[in-house]
C-alpha cells in the first residue's frame, strides 16, 4: 500500500477491512481480559478452585510477556502475518480450553495458553500497523485500538454478569470464539498486500531475551503454586520471587529494580501501580460476591465506575497537557490508589458499607487514568530512535510481570489467612505495595528538572 491512500483515512476503501478486524481483535482481547474478572469469583466456586484463583489471572500476564518477546523477535525477522495468525491460533485454543474446562486446573490451563495469544497478539498487531498503514494514519489507528479498550471496559464486566446468569459462565469464552476468527479474516487481504520482501540484514533470534522472559514466566507460577508444597512452600516461593526478578532485569533498563532517577524510575513506577491496582482489583468482586451477596452482573458494574473515571482522567489530562507537569500527575495518581485501596481494606476489615469500596475504586481508576498515559509518554520522551523500541517493550513487560507477581503473592497472602479475613490481607498487601508507589513516584523526574516536554495525549487503554 502506498502512502497516497492516507488520505483516504484509516476508514477508507484500502484500510476499512483491516481496520475493523484489527480493532475488532482488540476489542475482544480486552473484553475477556475484564469479563473474567467478574465471572472468576462465581467459576472458583462452581469449580472450587479457591486455591487457584490468583493464578488464574497471574498466569496469562506471566506467559503474555512470553508471547510480547516471541512475536517481537518473529515480526523483525519475517514479518507480522505469521506471528499474527499462530497468535491468534493460541488465543481460540485458550478459549476453548477455558470455556469447556471441567476443573480450576483445566481453566487456568486454558488461561495460560490465551495469555501467551493475547500477548503476541497485542505486539503483531503492532507490527502489522508499521506495515500497512501510513505513517500519517498512525496516530488515528492506535486512537482506535484505545477507543477499542474503552467499550469492553465499560460494558465488559456488565455483559459477562449477565451470561453468566442467564446461561453459563463457559460461554463467556466460548462466545468470543465466534467473533475472533471473522475478526481475523478481515485482516488477512491487509497482511496478503504488505509487502513481504526480506529484510536487507536478517534480525537474529533473540533466544536471550526469549529465555529471560519464560523464566520470568515460570518463576511467576511457582510462587503462586508454592502454596501447594506442604513444608517446603515458603523457600520455593523465596526461590521464585529470587528469579523473577533476575529474569526481569535484562528485560528492563538498567537501574530498574534500583529505582534509578529517571527512565528506569519511570518503567519501574509503571510496575508498582499496575502490581497494586490489579492486585486489588480482581479482588473487589470477589469480595462484594462473597461478603455482600452482589450477583455477578451488579460485582461487574463496580469495574465499570472505574472504567469510566479511568477515561475520563485520561482525556482531562491531555487537555491540560504541559500545564500539568508529568511529574505532578503521576504523584496525584499514585495518592489517589493509595487512597481507594485504603478504603478498601477499611471495608473488608470493619464491614463497613459496599459503596465505600467502590467509590473508592472509582478514585483507583482515575488516579490510573492520571498516571499511565504520563508514564508512557515520558517513556518515549526519555528514550532516544535507537531504544524506543526496547523501551517501550520493557514498559510492557514492567506493567505486565508487576501484575502477575503481585497477582501470586495476593493468592499466597489469601491462602493463609483463610481462616481469618482474608480480604484484608490482599488489600493490606496492596496497599503496601501503593505506598512504595507514591514513594518512587517522585524519583520519575530527572535530577535536573522535569522530564520531558512533550504534550500528554489521552490514553485511554487499561494497556499499552
Amino acid at each position: 500500500m502506498t502512502s497516497d491512500t492516507s488520505t483516504a483515512g484509516i476508514l477508507g476503501r484500502p484500510y476499512l477491512l483491516a481496520t475493523v478486524g484489527a480493532c475488532a481483535l482488540v476489542f475482544l482481547s480486552a473484553f475477556e481480559s475484564l469479563a473474567v474478572t467478574t465471572i472468576m469469583p462465581l467459576v472458583s466456586r462452581d469449580l472450587d478452585g479457591a486455591s487457584l484463583y490468583a493464578l488464574a489471572f497471574a498466569g496469562p500476564l506471566a506467559t503474555g510477556v512470553m508471547g510480547m518477546v516471541a512475536a517481537g523477535n518473529w515480526s523483525d525477522r519475517r514479518g507480522p502475518a505469521a506471528p499474527l495468525y499462530s497468535s491468534v491460533a493460541l488465543f481460540v485454543m485458550g478459549l476453548l480450553i477455558a470455556g469447556m474446562a471441567g476443573s480450576m486446573e483445566i481453566l487456568v490451563l486454558g488461561r495460560l495458553v490465551q495469555g501467551l495469544g493475547g500477548g503476541a497478539m497485542t505486539v503483531a498487531l503492532y507490527v502489522l500497523v508499521a506495515r500497512v498503514y501510513p505513517p500519517a494514519l498512525h496516530p488515528k489507528i492506535f486512537a482506535a485500538f484505545a477507543a477499542s479498550w474503552v467499550v469492553p471496559s465499560l460494558v465488559g464486566p456488565f455483559a459477562a454478569g449477565v451470561v453468566a446468569q442467564l446461561s453459563s459462565w463457559h460461554w463467556v469464552f466460548l462466545g468470543v470464539v465466534g467473533l475472533v476468527v471473522p475478526a481475523l479474516l478481515m485482516v488477512v487481504p491487509a497482511v496478503r498486500a504488505m509487502n513481504s520482501e526480506p529484510a536487507a540484514e536478517t534480525v537474529p533470534w533473540a533466544f536471550g531475551r526469549m529465555g529471560w522472559a519464560a523464566l520470568a514466566a515460570v518463576a511467576v507460577l511457582g510462587l503462586n503454586l508454592s502454596a501447594e508444597v506442604p513444608g517446603v512452600g515458603g523457600v520455593i516461593a523465596a526461590v521464585a520471587l529470587v528469579l523473577a526478578l533476575v529474569a526481569v532485569r535484562p528485560l528492563v533498563p538498567r537501574g530498574t529494580l534500583t529505582a534509578r532517577r529517571g527512565l528506569p524510575s519511570v518503567i519501574l513506577v509503571r510496575g508498582l501501580a499496575s502490581a497494586a491496582f490489579f492486585g486489588a482489583e480482581v479482588y473487589l468482586p470477589y469480595l462484594l460476591t462473597e461478603r455482600y451477596a452482589f450477583t455477578p452482573t451488579f460485582a461487574g458494574l463496580t469495574l465499570t465506575g472505574a472504567a469510566l473515571a479511568w477515561a475520563g482522567a485520561s482525556a482531562i489530562q491531555g487537555r491540560l497537557g504541559i500545564r500539568m507537569p508529568d511529574g505532578l500527575a503521576i504523584r496525584i495518581g499514585a495518592a489517589l490508589v493509595l487512597v481507594a485501596i485504603v478504603l478498601t481494606l477499611a471495608t473488608a476489615t470493619f464491614a463497613l458499607p459496599a459503596g465505600v469500596a467502590i467509590g473508592g475504586w472509582i478514585l483507583a481508576g482515575g488516579g490510573m487514568g492520571l498516571m499511565y498515559p504520563r508514564l508512557s509518554v515520558m517513556t518515549l520522551a526519555l528514550s532516544s530512535e535507537e531504544n524506543q523500541g526496547f523501551n517501550s517493550a520493557a514498559m510492557s513487560i514492567s506493567d505486565s510481570l508487576g501484575g502477575a507477581l503481585s497477582l501470586a503473592a495476593t493468592g499466597l497472602v489469601f491462602a493463609a489467612f483463610t481462616t481469618t479475613n482474608p480480604f484484608a490481607g490482599v488489600f493490606a498487601l496492596t496497599a503496601v505495595i501503593a505506598v512504595v508507589g507514591v514513594v518512587m513516584a517522585p524519583r520519575v523526574a530527572a535530577r535536573k528538572g522535569a522530564s520531558g516536554t512533550r504534550t500528554a495525549q489521552p490514553e485511554l487503554t487499561h494497556h499499552p
